[in-house]
């Protein structure tokens, strides 16, 4: 299983990125996907997640209205759009597939800051 995360970088508040996390060595469709992020000194922390259709998404009440998660089983990736960006976003982003004992991508680094 491996999972590479890409599409992070520096914004200014207000802005937007688009994470991208490509899915190998494992059936893509039939899972589901989770970002999580951890930010400095601080625990990770779940972002969002979608279900193994698209079907069904969750967010973190933090994230909600700001961010969506999408994905393209045909490319076995999955997506975070991030809108109206804050300094607290801040964080390295981390995509995640719950198989077996679960696995991590190496994370995206986003940083928002004027």
């Amino acid at each position: 299983v491996q999972l590479v995360e890409s599409g992070g970088g520096l914004v200014q508040p207000g802005g937007s990125l688009r994470l991208s996390c490509a899915g190998s060595g494992f059936t893509f469709s039939s899972v589901s996907m989770r970002w999580f992020r951890q930010a400095p000194g601080k625990e990770r922390e779940f972002v969002a997640a979608i279900t193994s259709t698209g079907g069904d998404t969750h967010y973190a009440d933090s994230v909600q209205g700001r961010f969506t998660i999408s994905r393209d089983n045909a490319k076995s990736t999955v997506f975070l759009q991030m809108n109206s960006l804050k300094p607290e976003d801040t964080a390295m982003f981390y995509c995640y597939v719950p198989l077996g004992a679960g696995y991590w991508g190496q994370g995206t680094q986003v940083t928002v800051s004027s």
